[in-house]
């Protein structure tokens, strides 16, 4: 007779506290070696070298820089992913940036790798497949944070990629279409809070966007007249996207910050060239595509202002989260055992921000936690991770102790969230609608 859920999750717990020091050792390598999107080589090669110390194999590459290696069970009546993202944000300030990228993991990247490794040392220290009716597969995936937007879009037109995001592209590519459900965590920034970890928050959805001015060169002291101005038509396309905000509804959360990434080519010659990003964020698909249609308004009115031409390419971002109530009960109790009652909540309020997460949400089960450890303001130059115990040690329980709850006892609990969960989407409506595939 195997081993009771109980039993399995203290063998995988304390599999992970003997493994604590490689666990540490690789998260502070992955924080001090950051890398971007679609760029994440080196950090690649890290979780790399846990699986082939494992004796796992695993298939590299994929997406150009994920990694993904697969676990049997006794029984493959269900397969979980078990998710974390390889690459860091641009913090250019972090003490630990890349000093010629910018590239810092001030995003808690670098913990959702720590847990991954911690997942990957309990399913084989402690023997944990034997007992399990299903197969895990671990990801380590690239491209979360949708940045450089410019560069990856020169990949998508090389064929590289057909999306921005990671998690998009494992979509496009199959890599999930015999996944049942996806499990994964995020770092919280929790320093002095009662609240330590959360089973799961709603996330926004976006779509980004590229906008490219084209106006007319001239001397800019000697003859402007003679000029078309691009950078006039992209600050009257700025004011007029400002002045969109009171028809957005709070309800809605839409957040609108574009940035110009080329203003012009020499100060002494009328702007002809101008080149902007932006994302158009909202809590509903629809919500987001009715802001979109009023900020291409916006910026297609700067340029009719001044006789600019103004081209837009719209990319797809990301989807808002479909929260799942099955897994986020597993989680929740789970969490509860880990810190304590006092210290877990079920489902923080929802974020401003967004993730590729949520994309997955719509196909399948999938749950993303929040555990602490992190301390200062995300995305920014001075995020620390003080309490990495917390951040990589209980992320990594978190996750295995919800796996085992999924899989054991004939993977009873996972069939029946598999079974309750009505999809938002297929994968053919995802790519057709929102990717814009056909």
């Amino acid at each position: 007779m195997g081993r009771s859920i109980a039993e399995l999750k203290k063998a995988a717990c304390e599999a992970i506290d003997r493994r604590r020091d490689d666990i540490i050792a690789l998260g502070d390598a992955i924080f001090n070696e950051p890398e971007l999107g679609y760029k994440e080589v080196k950090t690649a090669a890290k979780i790399q070298k846990v699986f082939d110390d494992l004796g796992y194999e695993h298939t590299d590459n994929v997406a150009l820089t994920g990694v993904i290696a697969p676990r049997k069970g006794k029984e493959s009546k269900l397969r979980v992913a078990v998710m974390a993202e390889l690459d860091a944000v641009v913090a250019p300030g972090h003490p630990n940036a890349d000093k010629c990228t910018g590239a810092a993991h001030a995003c808690g990247h670098n913990c959702m790798m720590a847990a991954l490794s911690g997942v990957a040392y309990a399913l084989k220290d402690a023997d944990i497949m034997k007992d399990l009716s299903g197969d895990v597969v671990l990801m380590a995936v690239p491209a979360e944070e949708y940045v450089e937007i410019g560069y990856r879009n020169e990949l998508r037109k090389q064929g590289k990629i057909t999306f921005l995001g990671g998690k998009q592209e494992f979509v496009k590519l199959g890599v999930m279409d015999d996944i049942d459900m996806m499990v994964m965590q995020h770092t919280a920034s929790t320093e002095n809070e009662t609240i330590k970890v959360s089973a799961g928050s709603g996330s926004n959805g976006f779509c980004g966007k590229l906008i490219h001015y084209i106006g007319k060169e001239a001397h800019a002291g000697g003859a402007p007249h003679l000029g078309i101005n691009a950078l006039n038509a992209a600050n009257i396309g700025l004011m007029a996207c400002h002045l969109q905000r009171e028809t957005f509804r709070d309800e809605d959360h839409i957040r609108v910050h574009p940035i110009i990434t080329k203003g012009g080519d020499l100060v002494n010659v009328v702007p002809a060239d101008v080149r902007l990003e932006t994302y158009v964020r909202g809590a509903n698909v629809e919500a987001i595509l009715d802001a979109s249609r009023k900020v291409n308004r916006a910026f297609e009115a700067g340029a009719y202002a001044v006789g600019a031409k103004c081209e837009i390419t719209e990319l797809p971002g990301y989807l808002p989260t479909n929260l799942c109530d099955g897994l986020l009960d597993l989680m929740y109790e789970n969490l509860k055992t880990l810190v304590g009652e006092e210290h877990a909540v079920r489902v923080a309020s929802s974020g401003a921000g967004s993730s590729d997460a949520g994309d997955i949400s719509y196909l399948m089960p999938t749950i993303q936690a929040n555990i602490g450890g992190a301390s200062g303001n995300f995305h920014s130059e001075d995020m620390r991770i003080p309490d990495k115990d917390m951040a990589y040690l209980t992320a990594a329980k978190a996750l295995v102790m919800t796996v085992i709850d999924l899989l054991a006892d004939g993977a009873k609990a996972g069939l029946a969230i598999k079974e309750n969960f009505k999809a938002p989407m297929t994968k053919e409506q995802y790519l057709k609608e929102w990717g814009g595939l056909e």
